[in-house]
């Protein structure tokens, strides 16, 4: 049960991370999503890593000592999971916090769970277990197709200006496509906390509390998906000749927009800090499990937010109805991967 706790604590800061960027002003996209990822993959990582082991030299002994291999796929993964972040916030941008972040999030629960015994060479119809995953990331396709149907729907309701009012780049087909890429991409982060373990267990061997094991491995996953985005990030900077952004505005707004970018990025790292305390709370047999619960928490938290954001403002009770049997059907399909 605390595991779960810390898992939805983490789940809670997810859903929420980009509602900050809303008080941004006159900066580009790409602009204040780079910031938000120096605070969430550069800065924060170190921090909480600091923080939490006994001696800032273990932390040091911890990164040296861990097998090379451990800590380069981290970066590899974390790379991966860079480009999934990156087209993460692209779908949030297009679709909105609630249809953007359950889209990318129900196919992150289903490839996350599905790639690694595929991978590792498994015939998944040959057990129990691997019929109910491949049953549940079927689902899992109903409820994003659901929910697909549902923005149609909404699309077609509502005028060009309450869709601006609403999500001021609404693009349906744009936004599902890059919400699909951003799903399976992301699902790399799993995958770094996994390659990651050898790096935990010598967190533990220094005296690192069982908690925040994983704190050390995130500063390798997080490098790499910060470089990443800080590539893409400079290329439209330089591309749509943005990079005087940071200079341009004034210093109030300057404060205004560094201070809510790196609120953004601090509430995005909690959910990985917290998915790592969770995580260690729970047997090895439920680690892919506390995966689908924070997956399917990040859809509820995100829906909620969608609801306050007013972003299905005036649409018709068919389509909230669709909607919400979307959103059930993605979280259910989350732990029915897992049954086995």
């Amino acid at each position: 049960m605390l595991g779960i706790l810390l898992i939805a604590i983490g789940s809670l800061g997810a859903a929420s991370f980009y509602v900050p960027f809303k008080k941004v002003k006159s900066w580009a996209w790409e602009s204040y999503w780079i910031m938000q990822g120096l605070a969430a993959w550069l800065i924060a990582p170190w921090i909480a890593a600091i923080l939490t082991v006994p001696e800032v030299s273990s932390l040091f002994k911890i990164m040296g000592e861990a097998p090379a291999s451990a800590k380069w796929l981290s970066i590899l993964f974390g790379a991966l999971w860079g480009v999934g972040g990156l087209t993460f916030g692209l779908s949030i941008r297009y679709l909105g916090v609630a249809m953007g972040q359950s889209v990318a999030l129900g196919f992150c629960a289903a490839f996350g769970t599905l790639i690694p015994p595929v991978v590792a060479g498994q015939n998944l119809f040959n057990s129990t277990a691997g019929i109910l995953m491949i049953i549940g990331v079927s689902i899992c396709i109903a409820g994003i197709a659901i929910i697909g149907y549902a923005g149609s729907l909404k699309n077609k309701e509502m005028s060009e200006e309450e869709r601006k009012a609403a999500i001021k780049e609404f693009a349906l087909k744009k936004g599902l496509l890059i919400a699909v890429l951003a799903g399976i991409m992301s699902a790399a982060m799993n995958f770094g906390f996994e390659a990651g373990k050898p790096i935990d267990l010598i967190a533990l061997k220094y005296g690192v509390n069982p908690l925040f094991q994983s704190n050390p491995t995130l500063i390798f996953i997080l490098i790499g998906g910060f470089t990443t985005n800080f590539i893409y990030c400079t290329y439209l900077n330089i591309k749509n000749k943005t990079y005087s952004d940071y200079l341009s505005v004034s210093g109030s707004v300057l404060a205004n927009n560094v201070f809510f970018t790196f609120l953004a990025g601090t509430l995005w790292f909690l959910q990985f800090h917290f998915f790592g305390m969770g995580k260690s709370q729970l047997p090895d047999a439920m680690s892919a499990f506390g995966w689908s619960i924070l997956m399917a928490l990040n859809i509820a938290f995100s829906n909620i937010w969608g609801i306050i954001l007013r972003e299905w403002k005036g649409v018709s009770n068919k389509t909230i109805i669709t909607l919400v049997i979307g959103i059930i059907v993605l979280i259910l399909s989350t732990f029915v991967v897992n049954l086995g």
